[in-house]
């Protein structure tokens, strides 16, 4: 059984930065021999990719976010972090991180713990 825990959301002008946390909770070594993938649900949308970190911290990103979001991993605090830079009202969505045993999965499918979510508001 996986755990997750999802931390940093809040309220953000346009411009601005924000830094989100996925604390991985799990027996034995699993946080850190598993992908974390952040998706990201709109009011009325589908859940969405937004990127995601291998096991070996390689990461890939959706087109919508590529240069402005940076995903990284700890695994020494089993913890994985999602920098939101230049964040765009349009950015706004509940931000889920999930965990799957696959390389690079963009899917919904692929995953398999889900952490609660965080709500990101970009608003002036």
């Amino acid at each position: 059984q996986v755990q997750l825990v999802e931390s940093g959301g809040g309220w953000v002008q346009p411009g601005d930065s924000l830094t989100l946390s996925c604390a991985c909770a799990a027996s034995g070594p699993t946080c850190s021999v598993v992908a974390l993938g952040w998706f990201r649900q709109a009011p009325g949308k589908d859940r969405e990719f937004v990127g995601t970190i291998s096991w070996i911290s390689e990461s890939f990103y959706a087109d919508s976010v590529k240069g402005r979001f940076t995903i990284s991993r700890d695994n020494d605090k089993n913890t994985v972090y999602l920098r939101m830079n230049s964040l765009k009202p349009e950015d706004t969505a509940i931000y889920y991180c999930a965990t799957t045993l696959t390389y690079v999965a963009t899917t919904t499918d692929k995953y398999d713990y889900w952490g609660q979510g965080t709500q990101v508001t970009v608003s002036a």
